[in-house]
């Protein structure tokens, strides 16, 4: 069974995800983790509950969501796994974090691209990958079937959906992803977004005002 801490971190309130099971191997989702204290925290929990991270993955590859990359990269020798189409957003990634008043030193190289449809282990868990697109180039989620939920990044929220003003943001594209990755997920899957509360792919059928 896969146990799942969520912190919210840096000044944009990104929700990140450790999950670990019982074998004593964790990933960690969106390393938003940007100051000291935020960084302490992922390294109290970790060793606090005797785990070893064996990957970093992130959902997509916006400033707020990859604070913590250089960081984890440094102290566990972890590198980052993200879509192949996500490597042009870091690319301005130092000058975006400046203007908002975040100094970003290293943006390490990817362990590895993630593709759509495959399976992410670690321990005795699986992640499935969906390729889901449309709030920004790369964003994916990783499902789980076994306990019921998916974590979506930036792509839903309850009771909306992720902007598409952005750069590489299409309201269309992001639509069909929602329909065709994440609503055809079964209607109990416990959503964990990339900012705010947790919800659920039924609810959101039925109360999401953006995708009726």
């Amino acid at each position: 069974m896969i146990k799942t801490e969520k912190y919210v971190f840096n000044n944009f309130q990104v929700n990140s995800f450790i999950l670990y099971d019982d074998s004593g191997e964790c990933v960690i989702i969106d390393a938003a983790c940007y100051d000291e204290r935020e960084k302490q925290q992922v390294m109290e929990f970790i060793e606090g509950n005797s785990l070893k991270l064996v990957r970093n993955l992130n959902t997509h590859c916006h400033i707020d969501h990859v604070l913590g990359n250089g960081f984890i990269s440094e102290i566990y020798g972890i590198r980052p796994e993200y879509h192949e189409a996500s490597v042009p957003l870091l690319f301005a990634a130092p000058e975006i974090a400046a203007s908002f008043g975040f100094v970003l030193r290293q943006i390490p190289e990817p362990a590895r691209y993630l593709q759509d449809g495959e399976t992410i282990r670690f321990g005795s868990s699986e992640l499935k990958v969906l390729y889901t697109p449309g709030h920004a180039d790369g964003s994916v989620c990783f499902y789980n079937k076994e306990n019921g939920f998916v974590i979506t990044g930036d792509v839903l929220f309850r009771d909306t959906i992720g902007r598409t003003d952005l750069p590489t943001g299409n309201f269309d594209l992001l639509m069909k992803s929602i329909r065709e990755k994440l609503f055809t997920l079964p209607d109990d899957t416990k959503v964990y977004a990339g900012h705010g509360p947790e919800t659920t792919i039924g609810y959101e059928k039925m109360n999401n005002p953006f995708i009726r």
